[in-house]
């Protein structure tokens, strides 16, 4: 009887370590050949959001879960990687249609699917407000009133979903998330539209600010290829299949030093 039960736990043990190593998937030659068309894969990452990815401010490495995955799918297609860094997400959208890059990550919005082909979604984090000392914005319904100004980098996920949702409360758009965190600092808008993660960072250092309990949306983070990819695609939501089964997700978020940022399921 032990010896049935150590034969047993052996075959358990090899089955765990054997779903723990499942190979990556191997793209074919069109799907690499759309993948990395230069022979380089191109990866776009917008550095003003730290749950895609961060621009060191001396040396301009970039740095974070986009550059993590990457480099990790490079490596299991068998290309080069090149990392592009984007202070701008609508920047980075609008040079898709000319092929400057080849994957990179954004949240989902059906606004960029003129432009975008999505793969299903690897990081959730919540969309919420930062809003100003002193402001008497209590949750997100409180936010949509007349006379309140919301900011929002132009382009973002945020300054997307507030367009169609707003009822009464103003958008204020900004060129980036630095300037959008600045009009409430200026007191030109009453709250910041961006996700859970920044805005925890961004409050710690000015006093009296706050950040809502509650949502507005959930970002779902995605990566995306240019248009017209369709090999290219097919492999990529394999690869992050794969990434998110086999922990490489979760590990690129620990590694990242993200807060209140989840796995998709």
């Amino acid at each position: 009887m032990r010896c049935i039960k150590h034969m047993l736990a052996a075959v358990f043990a090899a089955a765990l370590l054997g779903c723990a190593t499942v190979p990556a998937p191997v793209p074919d030659a069109a799907a690499r050949k759309e993948l990395a068309p230069t022979g380089i894969l191109r990866v776009a990452v917008f550095t003003g959001n730290p749950v895609i990815g961060t621009s060191d401010k001396k040396t301009g490495e970039v740095k974070g879960t986009t550059e993590i995955l990457g480099r990790e799918l490079a490596r299991q297609a068998g290309v080069r990687v090149q990392m592009i860094a984007y202070p701008s997400v609508a920047k980075m959208v609008e040079d898709a249609k000319g092929a400057s890059w080849d994957v990179a990550v954004v949240a989902y919005d059906p606004a960029r699917l003129n432009v975008l082909d999505f793969v299903p979604p690897h990081l959730n984090v919540d969309l919420t407000y930062l809003v100003a000392p002193g402001s008497n914005i209590k949750s997100v319904p409180d936010a949509d009133r007349k006379g309140v100004n919301i900011s929002a980098a132009r382009g973002a996920a945020t300054a997307l979903y507030l367009e169609r949702d707003l009822k009464q409360a103003a958008l204020t758009p900004a060129e980036n998330e630095a300037a959008a965190f600045n009009l409430v600092k200026q007191g030109k808008a009453e709250a910041y539209a961006q996700n859970r993660y920044m805005l925890l960072d961004l409050a710690a250092g000015l006093p009296g600010a706050r950040v809502l309990d509650d949502r507005f949306a959930l970002a779902e983070m995605c990566f995306v290829l240019p248009k017209g990819r369709a090999a290219a695609l097919g492999y990529v939501g394999e690869f992050m299949r794969h990434a998110r089964e086999q922990g490489k997700v979760a590990e690129a978020i620990e590694r990242s030093g993200l807060r209140g940022v989840n796995v998709a399921k």
